[in-house]
């Protein structure tokens, strides 16, 4: 049966699928993602809107934590030509990935690890690590501090977290803006719906040598 126009969109150059599209809910009847692997989160819109404020160069080795169905990393990969690794704890998650890349004609490869459970050898040679809607939970902040801390220490250029606002959020960005200069931003899009949120973005400003322009350190 023909689909209807809206259980297919775009957004930032992404092709996405509705819930009530045939494919979603037929993957859907063949695995059932943990915890909240089983939709888009909208922050990823915010994320990928803030990606493009940065006029980042091409070809960047991109890592997306806790990617879900991975429309983040998607957005790199097909705006960005970047290489792009997209990591989630719950296996279920890769196969809603795996057909959005195949929608939108790119390829990335997956990581099966928690947050917890990164190495400095999965980081290593990243230029940019993002996360969207990761910081869920209360106890998030001290899940995620450590994986930041390691970040850094592997000299991943740029760190970008994408949230609606949550009050775990708020924590995670506060101790980042005292220990390591990150910087949070108030943030709107209209598209695909209206929605608000805010990114936190830390520069890792000891790897002036790598790819990323320094105009993305001000």
């Amino acid at each position: 049966m023909p689909q209807r126009p809206h259980e297919e969109r775009v957004c930032h150059g992404v092709r996405f699928y509705q819930s009530r599209h045939s494919r979603i809910r037929q993957l859907k009847g063949l695995h059932s993602p943990l915890d909240f692997g089983y939709r888009v989160w909208t922050s990823c819109w915010l994320l990928m809107d803030y990606l493009k404020s940065l006029g980042l160069p091409p070809g960047l080795r991109v890592m997306d934590v806790g990617c879900g169905w991975g429309l983040a990393g998607i957005f790199c990969a097909k705006n960005l030509q970047a290489s792009v690794t997209c990591m989630d704890a719950d296996l279920e998650v890769f196969p809603f990935l795996d057909l959005h890349a195949e929608l939108n004609q790119v390829r990335v490869s997956t990581l099966h690890k928690r947050y917890e459970n990164l190495t400095s050898q999965d980081l290593e040679g990243i230029d940019l690590l993002i996360g969207a809607d990761i910081c869920y939970w209360d106890e998030m902040p001290e899940v995620l501090i450590p994986m930041i801390e390691m970040a850094l220490a592997s000299h991943v250029r740029l760190i970008l977290i994408a949230d609606p606002g949550r009050s775990s959020f708020a924590r995670l960005a506060e101790h980042c803006e005292a220990n390591y200069g990150a910087g949070t931003t108030n943030f709107f899009v209209r598209k695909p719906h209206p929605l608000s949120g805010r990114v936190m973005k830390i520069s890792n400003g000891s790897e002036a040598h790598r790819k990323c322009p320094a105009s993305i350190l001000k």
